[in-house]
């Protein structure tokens, strides 16, 4: 079909739908002989609060200078290709936002418990900002912290205060005492609190646990472990099963409030050595979380308990006892069926001291290109404040190689299957300098979901239209139903399709395609 759109000078457009070519966005790559960047993958980065490691820069700013901050970082990891970000909203016994029943946390106001003057909730801003620039918000929550070392204030209103009988102090932190059911209950009481208010994406929980351990100093739960045994007779054994019976209460508790909401643990990078266990991985006398932090990382996999483990793989190429191709190998190996984004150790770039693989300027290149090429779902960087220092230039070489070109993030089966309808009524306007797209919402799908954004492809008449290809991809619209490409020529010919996409990033079929020739385009007007 052959017609003008108002506005156009001279603009040939052709609406076909072709089945053949651009199909099956959930399939894999038909021409597995081209090396494409990944159409799917994870990129996301951890923001640090606890002792304003990343934002905010202080604890003394105003909130307008805290909200600029923070804006300022979602842009500066947007432009380098993430599409995730992992905010620390709970550091220690503390809350990053209003509605919580712990106190509000010092390193955003100066004392913990003060409210923020003039009143703002940090989390609905930092969702909102995130949505917008089409990151996912995933609200990462410290289990085990109620005093931090470096906390110069308490609250009264801190739980360690209320119930002094559920803490174990050890290192100078108050720490939670995870074999004291009324412990577990309210730890799952805070995480379903956020995930009841707030439009977060998912739940990230960090690796502490039990205590890296300290010489000389012990946890004192005997009185625990005598009272609430269950009939174990094994300390160590008895820890595990408290942090399993935690979280799995917790993974049952979401999905009772949000079944598509997304559950994950960053663990220590290794499970168990082999050398400990032969189930364990290729690595010699590290820390493990089974034995040392009483976490069985690999069971919360293998009973689907959490949706992804992001691993901390802080490890170099060249570290003998724990190679980093080594662990990622056992991880994916290990994955059950569920996503593994591999906990890159940014802030050891450049570090030289004792390891000297953190000096080549190469090294986080080569493991993204590892993770990559044996099918880790993405990674995720340690954190915002290494990647805005650039160290040894490796950023440059994350925006410019490897996250160049966009990426959706990898869907969860296992949470939805079902893809949105196709967008409807695709046409184009000719603007001063540019071209203007805009469609119709689909209806909602047949489990009732509706687009949340869309993605706009575009090729060259003599193309073979592919939704395989992101490089092919110059738009994804996050706030209506419309697109303005921008670099169009005149007297050149274009083929776009859009397609629309769901909360859990399920993608529909293209409507298109739309072949536009322009002609007489004229300069921009802004």
């Amino acid at each position: 079909m052959r017609f003008i759109v108002k506005k156009i000078k001279v603009l040939t457009l052709f609406i076909l739908i072709d089945l053949f070519l651009f199909t099956g966005c959930q399939a894999q790559n038909p021409e597995a002989e081209i090396v494409l960047p990944p159409k799917r993958e994870f990129r996301a980065v951890w923001i640090a609060t606890v002792d304003n490691i990343d934002w905010p820069s202080s604890k003394n700013l105003m909130p307008e200078v805290q909200r600029e901050e923070f804006s300022d970082l979602l842009d500066f990891h947007k432009r380098v290709g993430m599409n995730a970000v992992f905010v620390q909203v709970r550091a220690a016994g503390d809350a990053f936002y209003a509605k919580s029943t712990e106190p509000w946390s010092e390193w955003l106001t100066g004392r913990q418990g003060k409210r923020p003057e003039p009143f703002w909730d940090p989390m609905e801003f930092m969702i909102d900002e995130a949505h917008q620039r089409g990151l996912e918000f995933h609200a990462w929550l410290n289990l085990n912290r109620l005093v931090h070392k470096s906390a110069t204030s308490v609250s009264n209103e801190n739980i360690s205060q209320k119930h002094p009988e559920w803490i174990l102090n050890y290192d100078g932190y108050k720490l939670f005492d995870f074999g004291i059911p009324e412990v577990r209950n309210f730890i799952t009481q805070v995480t379903v609190n956020v995930a009841k208010n707030y439009d977060v994406d998912g739940i990230h929980f960090d690796d502490y646990f039990y205590p890296y351990a300290v010489p000389g100093q012990t946890v004192q739960d005997d009185a625990s472990f005598r009272k609430y045994s269950r009939g174990i007779t094994n300390k160590a054994d008895w820890r595990r099963n408290n942090i399993d019976l935690l979280v799995k209460q917790i993974h049952d508790a979401l999905k009772e409030v949000n079944p598509r909401l997304k559950f994950g643990i960053s663990p220590c990078g290794v499970w168990r050595n082999k050398g400990t266990d032969p189930e364990g991985s290729k690595t010699f006398g590290a820390l493990a979380s089974y034995d040392d932090l009483y976490a069985d990382s690999r069971k919360w996999m293998r009973e689907g308990w959490v949706d992804y483990i992001a691993p901390q793989v802080y490890f170099s190429s060249g570290f003998d006892r724990v190679p980093y191709k080594n662990l990622v190998d056992w991880w994916i190996d290990n994955s059950y069926g569920r996503h593994i984004y591999v906990g890159m150790g940014a802030y050891r770039v450049g570090y030289k001291e004792r390891d000297k693989t953190w000096a080549n300027p190469t090294e986080i290149p080569n493991q993204v290109r590892y993770m990559r090429d044996n099918e880790a779902e993405g990674s995720i960087f340690f954190s915002s404040r290494s990647l805005k220092n650039n160290s040894l230039g490796f950023v440059d070489s994350l925006r410019h190689n490897f996250f160049q070109y966009p990426a959706l993030v990898p869907t969860m089966p296992w949470k939805d299957n079902v893809p949105p309808l196709a967008p409807k009524s695709l046409k184009a306007t000719l603007l001063t300098n540019a071209l203007e797209l805009f469609w119709e919402k689909p209806n909602p799908a047949e489990d009732g979901d509706l687009a949340k954004y869309y993605i706009v492809y575009r090729f060259s008449p003599d193309e073979k239209a592919t939704a395989y290809d992101p490089r092919r991809i110059i738009g994804m619209c996050y706030d209506g139903e419309r697109f303005v490409d921008k670099t169009v020529q005149s007297g050149q010919r274009y083929v776009y399709y859009v397609t629309a996409v769901d909360r859990l990033h399920n993608e529909s079929r293209p409507i298109g395609p739309l072949r536009v020739e322009v002609q007489e385009q004229r300069l921009v007007r802004f």
